[in-house]
């Protein structure tokens, strides 16, 4: 049991540790900040009157917020692979390297740190998405899901970017990433009805996970039907989490082995 204690302890001050890391760095505190809000104007200023959103007969900020919502968080967690990539190159593991710390607890520092910090962003998107007129209709029981969810999606991305991080060797590469992650929604049913896509587009995106992670928030914020988008986003979101984990965990102990 002391184990344990003293493992959550050293936990919680890694968190601590990479949430004030980022209080002090400008930048990245403005991205974290205003980009949500910058995507979701953009989104609805300057695309909302060029796009339809086809069959659903939604008006496009309904239609477009969870997209917006996956684009502020996904990037936002994508960034983490820059941060462990920083500690691996900038000499940090070599000091944790001197404390009493199990080594799992560093990158699953920078994880939860991440799903703190990304899911905060999500909550601005959302309302600037509110006050440029997006009503949802959520029940407390359905915000509680839109909370989890999104939790889910910050946890599963933030676990790849760690993969990535531990995979490359400088923080210019691991920047590459948020790339990837920022533009998955473009390419699903979230920016764009994906039966206006052509062909290979559109199976593409029909079958990627944003999709049905886009359609799940979309019913529990406008309380449509969901029909099978929720089990299949659970689904993708566990099985990245359970992929990436134990994968991400064999390669940092092999890459801080002395």
């Amino acid at each position: 049991m002391s184990g344990v204690l003293s493992a959550a302890g050293d936990l919680r001050r890694l968190v601590v540790r990479d949430l004030r890391r980022e209080l002090r760095i400008l930048d990245s505190l403005i991205v974290n900040t205003a980009l949500p809000v910058i995507i979701m104007v953009l989104f609805v200023y300057v695309f909302g009157g060029a796009i339809t959103t086809g069959s659903s007969g939604l008006a496009y900020i309904d239609f477009v917020v969870p997209a917006v919502l996956l684009m502020s968080g996904g990037y936002g967690a994508a960034l983490t692979a820059v941060n462990i990539a920083d500690d691996m190159t900038g000499g940090m593991i070599d000091r944790f390297r001197t404390l009493p710390i199990g080594g799992w607890v560093v990158p699953a520092g920078h994880v939860v740190a991440s799903v703190v910090r990304n899911v905060a962003a999500c909550g601005f998107a959302l309302i600037a998405a509110i006050i440029l007129g997006f009503r949802p209709n959520a029940a407390l029981a359905d915000w509680a899901l839109v909370l989890a969810v999104m939790a889910g999606y910050v946890l599963a991305m933030s676990s790849l970017a760690v993969l990535w991080g531990l995979l490359v060797r400088s923080t210019q590469a691991a920047g590459a990433f948020s790339f990837v992650v920022l533009f998955l929604p473009y390419l699903s049913d979230g920016v764009v009805p994906a039966e206006t896509m052509p062909g290979v587009l559109r199976d593409f995106a029909y079958n990627q996970p944003a999709t049905p992670i886009v359609a799940t928030l979309r019913s529990l914020l406008l309380d449509q039907p969901m029909g099978s988008s929720g089990a299949v986003a659970a689904a993708w979101l566990a099985g990245t989490a359970l992929v990436s984990v134990p994968i991400a965990a064999v390669l940092f102990r092999r890459r801080t082995s002395v």
